[in-house]
């Protein structure tokens, strides 16, 4: 059972009462524990597991040639095994480490040689990951990121987790003296805080099973799976033929709709869709609740703390002014269940968004409902107006440049070329598919606004959902202004404003207003004179 937001403050609060110790210099290059073998090796299988769906054809297509030739099997098993071994042992006897005067220096790498040298006062993010073969041992991984890295900058596989910990709140220390040394030289108003004063760490939202549960059902990206199976459906149809003729069913017979009526067939086609779906939302559902398992976000000072993970435990702190931009996320099935997604941005987290552990290195707070997402996003833009702001919707040619100047074309030239061949029956299954793009186009348009105040951009889009974009202005780091030629015959425009989390485009915009919004972010970037870290 999930424990209380106060209980877990209450815990927290006995817990800060340690004092910190501090870290001894390692003036010699260290070699991590051997665990860290472990590590390898699952990094070097899930990186092959990974590229499974381009593996997938060439392994479909080999598949006949092993049956044929089944002596081959054994020599290429153990020479993968051999690859392997011998990958997972060198890259473990060449990653070493040093902590040396306030810098953390890793040597790595077996063929291409990679030596990092960060100073303390440098690392922005420091985020713990302890996989679940770490535990009975006590150790974790240590990540470290820096401004401006378009990745991760940094990582030490195995630390006992104590002496990760103590490195952690070293190298927090060493960050925060810095802001405020610069602070002070920036201002005329004395800074009183010190960078070893406490402050009690407060829990600001915890997840429970079924709030995983709704996120796995509303967060299910079927399509990928079925996109990579998709060389072996002939495969699965004749298995699940075959294994319905074991029951003693024959589902050609019952699948066959010439003589039966239309609703018996509208049963079974919303049956057999059920069961297509059921593995993969129970798949989706399981990931969820491996990602987010005993989810808490919490916050000291002016960082924001995620701890997460039933398999793999992560630990991922984001300072305030680490935060680029908020996204309030909502897909068509989180609209219905009335739940949201919240993102937290941080920079160079343009990451795939359907990979289940790219979540593992953002703040994403899952499932919540619209009270607990206004509390977090007033926590961190306490001036915002996400919600309330009026958006002004994109211009109507939006609409006339994609239905009926390209796909309406696309459509009207396939149907006569139909015709012309005398398969003028195909057109009948391309209209639906015509209708469904019109229809989403209608949605995106629809969907598609912006606004802005004193502090703040705002963008609205999506289709059957309805997703929010909240940054301030002077985190814009460039801006675009782009004009086709039919634009400019109509006066619009379209602009993109980037920023270190990422791009966000606004098109078909009166012309007027787009030079007005870019205007106005490059006077707040060059006025404020506020750093985007």
């Amino acid at each position: 059972m999930d424990k209380s937001v106060q209980a877990l403050n209450n815990e927290l609060e006995s817990n800060n009462s340690q004092p910190i110790q501090d870290l001894q210099n390692t003036q010699d290059w260290q070699r991590i524990s051997p665990i860290a073998i472990l590590y390898f090796l699952v990094k070097f299988i899930t990186g092959i597991l990974s590229n499974i769906v381009v593996l997938l054809p060439m392994l479909y297509l080999g598949y006949d040639s092993f049956m044929a030739h089944p002596h081959l099997f054994a020599p290429v098993a153990l020479g993968l095994l051999a690859v392997i071994i011998t990958s997972t042992f060198l890259s473990f006897y060449f990653f070493q480490y040093r902590l040396n005067q306030d810098h953390i220096e890793i040597r790595s790498g077996v063929i291409s040689k990679k030596y990092v040298n960060l100073p303390f006062a440098k690392i922005q993010n420091v985020k713990l990951e302890q996989p679940l073969y770490y535990r009975p041992f006590g150790f974790t991984c240590l990540q470290l990121d820096t401004a401006g890295s378009a990745k991760q900058e940094a990582k030490v596989v195995a630390l006992k987790i104590d002496f990760a910990e103590q490195l952690k709140k070293e190298i927090l220390a060493q960050h925060q003296s810095v802001n405020s040394v610069s602070t002070n030289n920036h201002d005329d108003t004395d800074n009183n805080a010190l960078p070893h004063e406490h402050v009690d760490e407060v829990i600001l939202n915890t997840r429970s099973i079924p709030d995983l549960i709704i996120h796995g059902l509303t967060n299910n990206r079927i399509w990928i799976f079925l996109g990579g199976l998709a060389p072996f459906f002939d495969d699965f149809g004749n298995y699940i033929i075959e294994f319905f003729q074991g029951l003693g069913i024959d589902l050609e017979k019952v699948l066959t709709i010439s003589d039966k009526p239309m609703w018996q067939i509208g049963l079974y086609a919303l049956t057999l869709t059920f069961i297509i779906l059921l593995p993969f939302t129970l798949f989706s559902i399981a990931g969820s609740i491996i990602t987010f398992y005993n989810y808490t976000l919490s916050k000291v000072g002016d960082r924001y703390i995620r701890r997460s993970g039933l398999l793999t435990k992560y630990e991922v702190t984001m300072r305030l002014a680490r935060l680029q931009m908020v996204v309030r996320q909502q897909d068509w099935l989180d609209v219905l269940l009335k739940r949201i997604n919240l993102k937290f941005e941080q920079s160079n987290s343009g990451i795939n968004q359907f990979q289940a552990g790219a979540q593992n290195s953002r703040i994403i707070v899952p499932s919540i409902n619209s009270d607990e997402c206004l509390a977090l996003i007033n926590d961190v833009y306490p001036e915002n107006k996400m919600i309330d702001i009026a958006y002004q919707r994109i211009s109507k040619r939006f609409l006339l440049r994609n239905l009926g100047f390209i796909l309406t074309p696309i459509f009207l030239a396939l149907s006569i070329l139909f015709i012309t061949i005398d398969k003028a029956n195909v057109i009948s299954a391309i209209v639906p598919i015509y209708s469904f793009i019109s229809l989403l186009i209608y949605m995106r348009w629809l969907r598609w606004g912006y606004a802005k105040d004193d502090n703040f951009i705002y963008i609205r889009k999506g289709y059957f959902g309805v997703d929010y974009y909240c940054f301030p202005i002077y985190k814009t780091q460039q801006v675009q202004f782009k004009q086709s030629w039919f634009q400019q015959r109509h006066q619009l425009c379209s602009i993109r404003l980037i920023l270190a989390a990422g791009a966000q485009d606004i098109p078909f915009i009166l012309q007027d207003d787009g030079y007005q919004l870019l205007d106005n972010a490059l006077y707040q970037v060059e006025s404020s004179r506020q750093s985007w870290m």
